[in-house]
């Protein structure tokens, strides 16, 4: 029973972190957006579509540019709104860094590779069956797809142009690109971390803030040290991190084992007081001591899940 309970929670319990998570990205995410007066969501593209939906023009809009390379955000750090019509992906935030905290909070983007709506090659991972499945329907999008991101620099949209399925040690879809691209990457098959799903998209069209639309940015491809990896992300983290959030797997194991003593705990005194009370305490006892050896189960599950091998 708990074997399928920690099934049942790695594939649907781990979506109400991965909400609240978002929720909090989206809300910080938004102030900001608000103090730098990000341009309106309309761009003149610089080229007509082969296929998929028209973006909308407007007359106010300013002709597609990139914007002016920057230093790369702290981890953990939300970086811009992805949204994907195709998959039925609004809003979502984006989030700096692929270790295994940062992908259960959403979509993360690739340390040493270009911003979004930057020049160069802008890689993003996420979770294909796990803290809510943000590219589970990733293989659907089709060439001529487009994709928007939202960030402090602009509004951009890229026109999906290839997809292909790849090792994940081929970390050469992370390279850097002569054109301003973005990079998709997630596990494939579904419930396998066994192979990478690799979806690129060109720079299609983009409107500057308006903070920033009055300088002229550098449309020279950055020179980054490049992503420090091995393998690309996977079900959750990186193949090479040694550590999760700061934390050692023993660490993890230790904090795994004082949650499950308290969960049995619980749910021991929960059962004691429901069969030898008297009612109406029995049931009480049985009514409060249930949730309570829920929520300490669902926090052992966690740390067990942050303990398991990374290719999980």
């Amino acid at each position: 029973m708990l074997l399928l309970a920690f099934v049942a929670y790695q594939l649907w319990g781990t979506a109400l972190y991965e909400h609240n998570a978002q929720n909090q990205l989206r809300q910080e995410l938004r102030g900001r957006l608000a103090a730098v007066s990000p341009a309106p969501r309309t761009t003149t593209p610089t080229s007509t579509p082969a296929s998929g939906p028209a973006p909308t023009t407007s007359t106010t809009a300013l002709t597609a540019r990139v914007a002016a390379t920057t230093g790369a955000p702290g981890a953990g750090t939300p970086i811009g709104l992805l949204t994907i019509p195709r998959i039925g992906m609004t809003d979502a935030a984006i989030v700096e860094g692929t270790d295994e905290h940062q992908l259960q909070q959403g979509p993360g983007h690739y340390t040493g590779t270009s911003l979004p709506g930057q020049a160069g090659n802008a890689a993003i991972a996420g979770h294909r069956t796990t803290y809510g499945a943000p590219f589970y329907n990733l293989n659907a999008l089709q060439p001529g797809d487009l994709i928007s991101i939202e960030t402090q620099q602009g509004f951009f949209q890229y026109q999906v142009t290839t997809s292909r399925v790849v090792s994940p040690s081929d970390t050469t879809v992370l390279n850097q690109s002569s054109s301003p691209q973005l990079t998709l990457t997630t596990c494939n098959p579904r419930y396998s971390a066994s192979q990478r799903l690799v979806v690129v998209a060109a720079l299609h069209s983009g409107v500057l803030a308006a903070s920033t639309a009055t300088s002229t940015p550098s449309t020279t491809v950055p020179k980054p040290t490049g992503p420090k990896v091995k393998s690309l992300a996977g079900e959750g983290a990186l193949a090479t991190s040694g550590a999760l959030s700061g934390r050692s797997t023993r660490g993890e194991v230790g904090e795994a084992v004082l949650w499950g003593a308290l969960t049995a705990l619980a749910a021991v005194l929960a059962l004691v007081a429901w069969r030898r009370g008297r009612r109406p305490w029995s049931v009480v006892s049985l009514a409060m001591g249930t949730p309570l050896a829920l929520g300490a189960l669902l926090v052992c599950f966690q740390h067990v899940s942050l303990a398991l091998p990374q290719t999980f």
